[in-house]
């Protein structure tokens, strides 16, 4: 869901957008308000993912206002004025409406919305993923490790050695507990003894798997699970 927030000084026009937000399962609509001083106050203490804004405001104008926000919000901007369709862009804002409003139109910037949230939420995982780390436990310290580093994990009984292109660390761990806090994403058991980083990968074959740094068998219980996962 879009929590969505109209900043509208004409209550007709307000009443048209309110009615199309309404009519689209993902949006939501937060509130109405008539100036943008208002809807500052609104906003320092709620939570709003698209805004709005007609040009033509008291107190301050919209697009005064679009540029005192700096791109927190998407920003959809109203007028029954064309010419001030290139200002918008200028801002940076996800897209200009002309009144009248007719509904396929704002369906087409609602579009724009919903894209650019999901773009947003791609990049948001992306760096999350990136930023990825743990933390073992190598004699008295606690050594963090980002897990886009670890090319594959190696059982030693009671112990794991966790190996990255530039080393290896040994830490009391079983293999079958660090297989299960890193995840089926990225990780792959490929052998009773190893685990692997699927994007460490150079080479394969049916028998055993390059990693660059290293060459590893495939169990043979697990050639049939590794070649399928391998192969999609």
């Amino acid at each position: 869901m879009l929590k969505c927030l109209i900043i509208e000084d004409e209550p007709i026009a307000a009443e048209i957008i309110a009615d199309y937000i309404k009519d689209v399962p993902h949006l939501y609509l937060a509130g109405i308000y008539r100036d943008a001083l208002s809807a500052s106050e609104y906003l320092t203490s709620h939570n709003v993912d698209v805004l709005f804004v007609d040009i033509h405001l008291p107190k301050i104008s919209g697009i005064d206002f679009v540029k005192t926000i700096q791109n927190k919000y998407q920003v959809i901007l109203t007028t029954a004025y064309h010419q001030y369709a290139l200002t918008g862009y200028d801002l940076n804002v996800v897209d200009y409406l002309l009144k009248p409003i007719e509904f396929s139109r704002f369906l087409q910037a609602v579009n724009k919305l919903h894209s650019a949230s999901k773009k947003a939420a791609e990049a948001s995982v992306s760096t999350s993923a990136k930023s990825d780390f743990h933390f073992f436990n190598v004699g008295k310290k606690q050594v963090k490790v980002m897990i886009e580093d670890i090319v594959f994990i190696e059982s030693l009984k009671e112990y794991i050695r966790i190996h990255t292109a530039d080393g290896s660390l040994t830490t009391k761990e079983k293999i079958g507990e660090i297989e299960s806090k890193l995840g089926p994403q990225k990780f792959m058991r490929i052998h009773k003894s190893y685990v692997i980083n699927q994007e460490k990968i150079v080479a394969f074959s049916g028998s055993e798997i390059d990693l660059g740094i290293q060459t590893l068998p495939i169990g043979r219980s697990y050639k049939a699970s590794v070649k399928k996962r391998l192969e999609s």
